[in-house]
């Protein structure tokens, strides 16, 4: 792996107690150039995660409340009208940044919620027909609260879809905890960050995860498996053919992560739940029942493991 990509990941841990495994996942979909939406309940590092992440990249950062009154126009930006010079003038939005945290973003109305969809997936603005590339890396996280419905508007399977992942902060052992009070008590580890990546270092990181090596065997492992969540009872919708893409994406960065330049099966496993599990669409006794993440784990137990043959 990079010498600066082990550094931020240290740089990260001294910051966030307990959250490896999370922070292992966002970084793999970051370098596939994907978005991440954190589920999970307030107080658990969401926003302390994104702002960790930006101060060690030394990206700009933005970060959107999202509120049942937030227009599209907050998001993207707009032309206003300049008395002085008889003209209209572009005020960009905070989109324009790389590091997008979107805070409570099932807070928002479907439709200031789609202004994000442009932007995640062409990376690109759309303003009063006129298009603005927007800077690289750009990475958005979204945040949601998983209990509180009341005010919310449940993202749209075309938004949920434009997530390369869906992860949880997880819980935390009464060990961690301790260490992060006496950290938290000590002084403020977020104030002593220092960008340990530019933007451009992180960019051909990117190119070298994209040539991580993905053996047919595994092609054909992953297309089964994508191909699984479309054929289960009581399942509306399956992932996507984009998801097909993302898995494999996501797999090859989670093994340059790991310092492979190749892919295994392993990467595939602990992928699969958080790339595909978020796009499914189960039939109402189907979501009682059982949930997205165990249907998935149930696919992985179903289809075969390509495995390596020695008596050639």
């Amino acid at each position: 792996m990079n010498a600066k990509l082990q550094e931020l990941k240290n740089q990260m841990a001294s910051v966030l107690v307990g959250r490896e495994e999370v922070t292992q996942l966002m970084l793999a979909a970051l370098l596939a150039g994907g978005h991440v939406l954190l589920e999970d309940m307030p107080g658990t590092g969401k926003t302390m995660l994104a702002k960790t992440l930006a101060a060690s990249l030394g990206a700009a950062f933005s970060r959107i409340q999202f509120t049942p009154d937030l227009l599209p126009s907050d998001i993207t930006g707009l032309h206003y009208y300049q008395p002085a010079s008889a003209t209209f003038a572009l005020r960009k939005g905070p989109v324009f940044s790389q590091i997008l945290l979107a805070d409570e973003i099932n807070r928002a109305t479907p439709r200031t919620q789609s202004a994000l969809l442009e932007c995640m997936e062409e990376r690109q603005v759309s303003i009063d027909g006129e298009t603005f590339k927007l800077p690289a890396p750009f990475f958005v996280m979204g945040t949601q609260n998983p209990v509180e419905t009341a005010g919310t508007f449940p993202l749209p399977e075309a938004q949920l879809d434009r997530f390369a992942m869906k992860l949880s902060m997880g819980g935390i052992s009464p060990e961690e905890e301790l260490l992060m009070l006496n950290r938290f008590e000590e002084h403020a580890p977020l104030a002593q960050l220092r960008p340990v990546m530019s933007a451009e270092e992180l960019c051909a990181c990117m190119g070298e995860a994209e040539r991580v090596y993905l053996h047919p065997e595994l092609k054909t492992y992953l297309v089964a498996l994508c191909q699984g969540t479309r054929k289960v009872s009581g399942v509306l919708a399956g992932a996507s053919p984009r998801a097909t893409l993302v898995l494999a994406r996501c797999a090859k960065s989670y093994a340059y992560l790991q310092g492979r330049d190749y892919v295994v099966p392993e990467d595939l496993g602990v992928l699969a739940v958080p790339v595909l599990a978020h796009r499914l669409v189960l039939r109402a006794e189907v979501n009682r029942a059982s949930s997205p993440e165990q249907i998935i784990r149930s696919i992985l137990g179903q289809t075969a493991v390509p495995t390596e043959d020695w008596s050639r």
